[in-house]
């Protein structure tokens, strides 16, 4: 791998997003790096730099950077219109297809962001249960909401189901209406929801929280659950809608919830999300079936935008081919295996989690089934080995290894070799 190297262009543009942006960032990554162009399974930086890319864009590019067919469908609909504000064909048929694809979906409703879509699909909940508190799990991740950010990446945890707000400018009032429980631990959430099944509106959760997978019975505990109190069950599956399996998480673990969010692959890079569930719920989005008192209005510019649906549509046609998701998940795998033993011959302790199409390594000897567990992970040395993974040409974020339908065997074989140089980087 040859060495890194800094342009005066990308050194001229730092020193401009230092002076004009807050932090000097997009707010996503810390990162001064600064990305051109994406191809396939590679990013390029405005240095001319080449990298395997596994953070695409947080997620989205499924398909990979600028897939023929998305390019080419996006295109077309360009010449058409950019955005209309009112029902157009392909929000229509995408609004089809999701339905088809996601057990939970017998209603559909577009947003913008994952923000959005967690939201509506807390506030709907709300007016169908007509109660106030949400309970959501520690560590889990449900955008940038003031709800989602209690309990979200908190230092000192409260003992639960006691929220820690993770942001300035929290009103107090929000923590009075958030509950908080343990991923993964079946009994602590069960006796909360138990005790406050009265005043709760709903329960959401990353059905795969963060890289977690769920043990074995959890989620289909947790389904039974509020089912006994009908409580609506939330699957947050912004990033495992159409990843996991073209069915998401709920088809993956085969569970399905009241509601979910939807997000990342569904608009193939373009802005777009969905809040999607249960008829009786979604009813709340039309006030001719549930009255003013218990509508819910739902306004975006943006939302449906035609330009991200007909790329969201052309997306998940080339999702639905056969073989996609089986080859994914083996390229993964072979990746996560790759890692462990790399790991293990070196004698560094460490936890590859997750799943072939996501997943991270954890330098600790205990399981990681948690979020409590992550903040007992090494986390100086989890830096250490992201630094010399990118000066050896592989791309990634803070957290999470994505793979798409674009990473193939040369990927393959120059990720396992900057594995290695990785982890010799940790050893001592």
């Amino acid at each position: 791998m040859a060495e890194l190297t800094r342009s005066a262009r990308e050194l001229e543009l730092a020193a401009k997003a230092a002076k004009y942006l807050a932090g000097g960032t997009l707010g996503n990554l810390a990162d001064d790096v600064i990305l051109a162009t994406g191809r396939g399974s590679r990013v390029f930086d405005v240095s001319g730099n080449e990298y395997v890319d596994y953070l695409l864009g947080s997620g989205p590019m499924l398909v990979g950077h600028a897939h023929p067919e998305v390019v080419a469908a996006v295109r077309e609909q360009l010449d058409r219109g950019s955005t209309f504000f009112v029902n157009n064909e392909h929000a229509i048929l995408l609004a089809e297809e999701i339905s088809r694809a996601m057990p939970c979906a017998e209603k559909v409703r577009f947003c913008s962001t994952g923000t959005e879509a967690t939201l509506y699909a807390m506030r709907a909940a709300r007016a169908f249960r007509r109660r106030d508190r949400i309970l959501k799990f520690e560590g889990g991740y449900h955008g940038m909401n003031d709800y989602a950010l209690m309990s979200l990446w908190p230092a000192d945890p409260a003992p639960f189901p006691t929220p820690v707000p993770d942001s300035a400018g929290i009103p107090r009032a929000v923590a009075e209406t958030v509950l908080v429980a343990p991923f993964n631990d079946l009994e602590t959430t069960t006796a909360i929801i138990e005790r406050h099944h009265d005043e709760l509106a709903g329960v959401i959760v990353e059905p795969f929280q963060r890289i977690l997978p769920p043990k074995p019975g959890f989620l289909q505990g947790l389904r039974a659950a509020t089912a006994h109190y009908g409580i609506p069950l939330i699957f947050d599956e912004v990033v495992t809608s159409f990843r996991l399996a073209y069915g998401g998480a709920q088809e993956f673990y085969g569970v399905t919830p009241d509601l979910c969010s939807l997000g990342k692959a569904v608009g193939g890079g373009f802005p777009l999300t969905a809040v999607a569930g249960r008829e009786a719920i979604m009813a709340h989005f039309d006030a001719s079936l549930v009255g003013r008192e218990r509508f819910l209005p739902q306004i975006g510019t943006l939302s449906g935008n035609p330009v991200a649906t007909v790329a969201g549509l052309a997306t998940v046609r080339i999702l639905k081919r056969p073989g996609t998701y089986e080859r994914m998940h083996a390229i993964g795998k072979r990746l996560m295996q790759a890692l462990q033993r790399i790991c293990d011959d070196a004698g560094v302790p460490a936890r590859v989690v997750g799943e072939g199409v996501l997943f991270d390594v954890y330098f600790t000897r205990e399981e990681v089934t948690d979020y409590r567990a992550t903040l007992r992970a090494d986390k100086d040395k989890l830096g250490r080995f992201a630094r010399r993974l990118r000066e050896h040409g592989v791309f990634r974020g803070l957290s999470k290894f994505y793979l798409s339908i674009a990473h193939d065997e040369r990927d393959v074989a120059e990720t396992i070799r900057a594995f290695e140089a990785a982890v010799a980087a940790v050893q001592s």
